[in-house]
């Protein structure tokens, strides 16, 4: 950090002749980064010409050489080594100013993620690193809120190695994001910064759990029957003869993992073989093989195993109970279901007396429709005949002509004509109603 003009060297040159032969002339060599000044006769200065770079050049070599005025002219010279000291003017620089690093989750606490180097071209103290874990962090699931990245990782203040301070949970964290300092001994200090985004590789640490019928709630019965729901037992309705593919019900199921080791597959577990049942191996739909028939028995209990694609894989039962009824039975255990999608119940009560009341309920309400559209449509059909029935009419004899109808724009005229007056059957004569 020399200043241009700054004096390197005093350097002093003589020759013993007299004359041209005595008058010394000199110069450096190479002419850059240094030039020479004549101070007073026989004496000269070494002064810098350009500002310096240690870390570009540390040293030079320089030669200065003295020609006197004589014929021949005689020489000499003389070689100077100029080492430049360091001064702290580079911070540290990463080799990346973003790091990409993939941690498996459960890792063991205290395992090695990554390791970072920062390089710093100075020497000694001024090229010396110390790493630290600046800013950064992530919001931790279940609602704990933010937390600090230096409560998940710690970097090695000399070396830059990364390491887990926690196994790390892919549930609760997929990215945790934060800065790493790197900061040199010099004076004053210089710092560089590194951003580094830790990815939480997901593992199979997550079996696939069974979700409650669709709808939030199971059916029509009491809330404290709906809580006693137990995970995995399900119940619903089929129709005797009903056709092959009919949907009877849907397995719902999800698994906490990602990609592969969420991806649920759906297999019949019981009966195996030719059973009237089958499931979606993808979609979790139960449905017939086949037109069902009273050999199949009053009730089917399905075992039915939720497996991911995890390795190892892991795996959730589903036990399905279906009734086999009667046609008319199963529309109106339908009807009740809609509310819980798919036609699933839970096994425990779900027999019982509430389902039997439903029933009844929706029997009483069809009844009572009926009822009440039979009276409407009676009444418009009499008051439609008693409106619309033809009259009996009965001719009278020739009578005077009568005024019709009077208003105050005039009056019809008098027809003198002989005139018939139209009466009603009982034979109440109509004065006032005249046909010409």
């Amino acid at each position: 950090d020399a200043s241009v003009g700054t004096v390197v060297a005093l350097l002093s040159v003589s020759d013993r002749d007299s004359g041209a032969n005595g008058r010394v002339r000199c110069a450096v060599w190479p002419a850059a980064p240094f030039g020479l000044v004549a101070t007073f006769a026989g004496s000269y200065s070494l002064v810098l010409r350009e500002a310096l770079d240690r870390e570009r050049v540390s040293e030079y070599e320089v030669e200065v050489r003295a020609e006197d005025g004589g014929a021949p002219p005689l020489r000499a010279s003389r070689g100077l080594r100029v080492p430049v000291s360091d001064v702290n003017d580079n911070a540290p620089a990463f080799a990346q100013a973003v790091y990409t690093v993939l941690a498996r989750e459960n890792n063991a606490a205290g395992a090695e993620l990554a390791r970072l180097w920062a390089r710093d071209p100075d020497e000694a103290g001024n090229g010396r690193v110390s790493y630290s874990v600046a800013e950064g962090g992530a919001g931790a699931g279940s609602g704990s809120g933010w937390r600090p990245a230096s409560s998940y990782v710690s970097v090695d203040a000399e070396s830059g190695r990364l390491w887990a301070l926690r196994p790390l949970d892919y549930e609760e964290l997929q990215v945790l994001q934060f800065e790493v300092r790197a900061v040199d001994a010099g004076e004053p200090p210089l710092c560089g910064n590194a951003t580094v985004q830790l990815f939480v590789v997901d593992e199979n640490d997550n079996a696939p759990a069974l979700l409650p019928p669709a709808g939030g709630g199971p059916g029509p019965w009491s809330a404290g029957e709906a809580s006693a729901w137990a995970p995995g037992s399900l119940w619903a309705w089929a129709a005797w003869g009903a056709p092959a593919g009919q949907v009877v019900a849907k397995i719902r199921a999800v698994d906490a993992d990602s990609g592969y080791n969420a991806w649920l597959r759906y297999e019949l577990w019981e009966p195996r073989g030719k059973g009237p049942f089958r499931v979606g191996l993808y979609s979790g739909e139960v449905s017939t093989a086949r037109a069902l028939e009273e050999a199949d028995g009053p009730r089917q209990r399905l075992l039915i195993v939720v497996r991911d694609h995890g390795e190892p894989s892991r795996s959730a039962t589903a036990t399905l109970s279906v009734s086999l009824v009667e046609g008319a039975e199963a529309a109106l255990a339908a009807a009740g279901a809609g509310s819980s999608g798919a036609g699933l119940r839970p096994a425990a009560g779900a027999e019982g007396g509430a389902a039997a009341a439903a029933a009844a309920t929706n029997v009483w309400l069809v009844v009572a429709i009926c009822a009440v559209s039979s009276l409407f449509l009676l009444a418009v059909v009499l008051y439609g005949a008693s409106r619309w029935a033809p009259r009996a009419a009965v001719l009278s004899g020739p009578g005077p002509a009568t005024l019709v109808c009077a208003s105050e724009v005039g009056s019809w005229s008098y027809s003198q004509r002989q005139s018939r007056s139209l009466c009603v059957a009982d034979g109440a004569g109509k004065s006032d109603l005249m046909v010409f």
